[in-house]
């Protein structure tokens, strides 16, 4: 049975996926051989030779990186804050500028240590952010919604046991029964122009859902819908948070500051300096 060193087969294969265009090679070329020997990537250093069958099965998963399938895909799974998260074909893979708005989530809702806070993640999508406070804030109580019934099977699993209520439907016209009492509403929406179908990553409009990127001329209409909405369930001084594309730190803000309803809207910047999503807090009811 031939034998191959591993920092030889990871060599070849940052080769082969630096011609392919992939943005992080050797990242990707040392997580896919983790993966196939069922370790960590701080491993990896005191891996001797690996098996050929072993090295066989790691040559096809780079090549399915190689072809831009997305290497959370390959993996099954995406970190996310301190979980990871069951993803594949059907819904959006969570991203890590997306951690923030999470945080954010979870220390609003740990802020409220007078009663029970209650939190809804409109756009779910994969559960991401709805598995981050609910695991991180113990005691909340949690809603999610995702229109896309593709993302609700990938959400159901992810969000099994955690007593998360996830229900399938339009953010447009859900948690009517919440209205007013909500603490915390948290979307990431969708917010990519359509006049930028062309410009978007090839992984992302090859294999994330459409309903997930794009969001009419402009790529607010989803933002718009939110704050709609997000006046509607929230209680007075209830905050909303919302990723953002980052050229819209002063467009996606505006739809909130516009419409008078709502205090300290503030746009908030990402890890590389980004801006990355809004913050407000209700300050009048729709009737008010």
């Amino acid at each position: 049975m031939s034998l191959s060193k591993p920092g030889d087969l990871i060599a070849d294969a940052t080769t082969r996926l630096t011609a392919a265009g992939v943005p992080s090679p050797l990242n990707d070329a040392e997580l896919l051989l983790a993966h196939v020997l069922g370790i960590g990537r701080g491993g990896l250093p005191l891996v001797g030779d690996v098996a050929a069958d072993a090295s066989a099965a790691y040559a096809a998963l780079v090549e399915r990186r190689a072809g831009r399938e997305p290497l959370q895909h390959i993996l099954g799974s995406a970190g996310f804050r301190y979980a990871d998260i069951v993803v594949g074909p059907g819904v959006f893979t969570p991203r890590p500028e997306t951690e923030l708005l999470a945080g954010w989530a979870v220390e609003q809702a740990q802020a409220l240590t007078d009663r029970t806070p209650v939190v809804v993640d409109l756009c779910t999508g994969s559960g991401a952010i709805a598995l981050s406070v609910a695991t991180e804030v113990p005691g909340a109580r949690v809603h999610a919604v995702e229109l896309d019934p593709g993302a609700v099977a990938w959400a159901e699993r992810n969000l099994a046991g955690t007593g998360v209520e996830l229900r399938e439907g339009d953010m447009a016209d859900a948690f009517t029964d919440l209205d007013g009492t909500v603490d915390v509403v948290v979307c990431n929406p969708p917010y990519i122009p359509l006049t930028e179908f062309e410009g978007v990553d090839e992984e992302a409009r090859t294999h994330d859902p459409a309903l997930a990127l794009f969001s009419g001329e402009d790529g607010l209409e989803a933002m718009r819908v939110l704050e709609r909405v997000a006046a509607r369930l929230l209680r007075p001084g209830g905050v909303v948070g919302a990723e953002h594309a980052d050229l819209q730190g002063e467009t996606a803000p505006a739809v909130f500051s516009a419409s008078g309803r709502w205090a300290d809207v503030r746009d908030h910047r990402d890890l590389a300096g980004r801006p990355r999503y809004l913050t407000a807090r209700l300050a009048r009811t729709l009737s008010g």
